[in-house]
């Protein structure tokens, strides 16, 4: 659930990943002994709440179920993006913005469902600063990573309210814990509300929380979203489906039984605070799906919007092709 490093970076990173030749080792694995394909799901970062549904599958037997032994593992030095471009794995956790940045370099990756149906992102300061618009970013300190996308994000917003984005200090602030340097180091970062907002609410403080989706629709694209590459989706779209089919299960748990869905993580990720994970995992039971006909559903207008607001801001060279990037074709 952290904003990302620089997206320039990311690309050399992932069009190298491309390179890549994985191996397979020659001993039989557990999974392939019990009769199971042995699979790998790379997260995107840490263990949190946005990645829940899939530890709720593995514990219920349904990637069994389906024939399939997953290993869930964190985000390698290289990214999943990148691990799951070269098919050193075959699935991961992404987001559009990489997705899309990726896409654009040739980078063969696929969104197969969005993990949660809205951008829950946003800028968020302390009250007491009173940053209530985008206008009130003047003459403030943003602390992030000093990416393109961010740059340009925080520019269109202010514009709209006719700000001068030339007065804004930005800040590198690194992996900086947020309640560190908010109001000390810096004035306001952007944060996803259902983990850093969520703890800020049970520490009981007081914060203005600028909801990037309400203040541009082309915004409102899908963080975090679940992807492969396309030659596993040429080469073996039936362990496609019986992933999805058994992820899907796992996260419409999630959103019928957030306590126990955080006793889950809890118990695959002992090192999480409990109060944050329980509290985080009720506000995002009403998010994975929302207003939705059902979990993991991507909407091509969203896909569209999106690359279409990167090349506007020449974030991309050309528009991506949205119909590759993104299917909703083997969602049960």
């Amino acid at each position: 659930m952290k904003r990302k490093g620089s997206l320039i970076i990311l690309l050399f990173i992932l069009v190298a990943g491309t390179l890549i030749v994985s191996s397979c080792g020659g001993t039989e694995s557990a999974g392939e002994s019990q009769g199971l394909k042995d699979i790998t799901v790379m997260l995107d970062w840490v263990p949190n709440t946005n990645h829940t549904g899939l530890y709720v599958a593995k514990e219920k037997g349904w990637f069994e179920e389906k024939g399939l032994n997953v290993e869930i593992v964190n985000a390698s030095q290289a990214g999943a993006a990148q691990m799951v471009a070269s098919g050193e794995v075959p699935f991961g956790v992404s987001y559009q913005e990489e997705v899309t940045m990726a896409r654009s370099t040739g980078v063969p990756i696929v969104s197969i469902a969005a993990v949660i149906q809205h951008n829950t992102s946003g800028f968020a300061s302390l009250k007491e600063d009173n940053i209530v618009s985008p206008k009130d970013f003047e003459n403030k300190r943003y602390g992030g990573g000093a990416t393109p996308a961010e740059e340009d994000v925080l520019q269109s917003l202010m514009a709209k309210y006719d700000a001068d984005y030339s007065t804004v200090d930005f800040v590198n602030v690194g992996d900086a814990d947020w309640f560190s340097i908010i109001g000390k180091e810096v004035d306001f970062t952007w944060i996803f509300y259902g983990w850093t907002g969520i703890e800020a609410e049970l520490r009981g403080l007081d914060i203005n929380y600028i909801e990037l989706a309400k203040e541009d629709p082309a915004l409102d694209y899908y963080t975090p979203v679940l992807i492969t590459n396309e030659d596993m989706i040429k080469e073996n779209p039936d362990t496609v489906k019986a992933f999805l089919e058994a992820v899907s299960k796992g996260y419409e748990y999630c959103i019928a039984n957030p306590e126990e869905s955080a006793e889950i993580l809890l118990a695959a990720a002992p090192e999480l605070d409990a109060e944050l994970v329980k509290a985080s995992q009720e506000y995002l039971s009403g998010q994975y799906q929302a207003e939705a006909s059902q979990w993991g559903i991507q909407k091509r207008e969203v896909w569209e919007n999106y690359a279409q607001w990167l090349y506007d801001h020449q974030l991309i060279e050309e528009m991506i092709n949205v119909d590759a990037a993104f299917t909703n074709d083997f969602l049960p």
